[in-house]
């Protein structure tokens, strides 16, 4: 695959709380993890005030299915998952609903979509099978990014380093359930980016994170680490 080298304009992002951010890009805007209102947290954002063109899910976890329902039904986003969570989500109700599983790749209003493998587990808030966790490579001629999920360390990184020209990544950093700094530090390396949004942090007391300590980790390795506020939106 050609790597894509042409960058033309902004786009922006937006932190709502433990993975949920929306990006807007080529004026299209896609909401991943919204877990949101059970997040004390984010108990300032307004779920109304959220109206995003696409969700993407990268597991089945509650704490990142979240308010995906309400969201899609109020917006009328087109919700994409793998495979089984997509099918919970039809029978809920949602029409428009993109399955897609490992590797698969789609061409959408915001540029081409590859959903990447992370290493986690994934059950939907019912208890039954949720489908392999999962991240997403967004590219387009604005900018191309890296949403990992919820991930341990993985050495299949480095083939998004090879494949694509990363601006940015939305990496974990709370340890316990998935990398912690010093891993998403290695992780940003395999992939060869240099700017990371951190994410899955704070949120509960197990991953409750030093990001001082975490900014030094990345700085010593000549990367950037992002640590929005909840709400925050800011231009990139």
């Amino acid at each position: 695959q050609n790597k894509l080298i042409t960058k033309l304009k902004t786009m922006k992002i937006t932190y709502y709380g433990h993975l949920a951010f929306e990006v807007e890009t080529l004026n299209v805007k896609i909401l991943f993890d919204p877990y949101i209102t059970a997040n004390e947290l984010a108990k300032e954002v307004n779920l109304q005030n959220i109206k995003p063109d696409f969700i993407l899910l990268s597991h089945a976890h509650s704490d990142h299915i979240g308010d995906t329902l309400e969201i899609a039904q109020n917006s009328g986003a087109t919700v994409i998952a793998i495979y089984e969570i997509a099918n919970w989500l039809t029978q809920k109700g949602l029409q428009k609903v993109i399955p897609i599983n490992i590797g698969g790749k789609l061409q959408l209003p915001f540029g081409q979509l590859r959903m990447t493998p992370a290493l986690h587990s994934s059950s939907l808030p019912d208890g039954t099978y949720g489908g392999n966790p999962a991240g997403y490579v967004i590219q387009n001629n604005e900018k191309t990014f890296y949403f990992a999920g919820d991930t341990g360390l993985s050495y299949e990184m480095k083939l998004l380093g090879k494949l694509y020209n990363l601006d940015f990544a939305i990496l974990p950093i709370g340890g316990h359930f998935t990398m912690d700094a010093e891993d998403a530090a290695i992780a940003a390396q395999f992939a060869e980016v240099k700017h990371i949004f951190a994410a899955h942090y704070d949120t509960f007391p197990p991953i409750k994170t030093d990001k001082e300590k975490a900014r030094l980790t990345f700085q010593e390795k000549g990367l950037t680490l992002q640590l929005l506020n909840i709400g925050q939106t800011i231009k990139l």
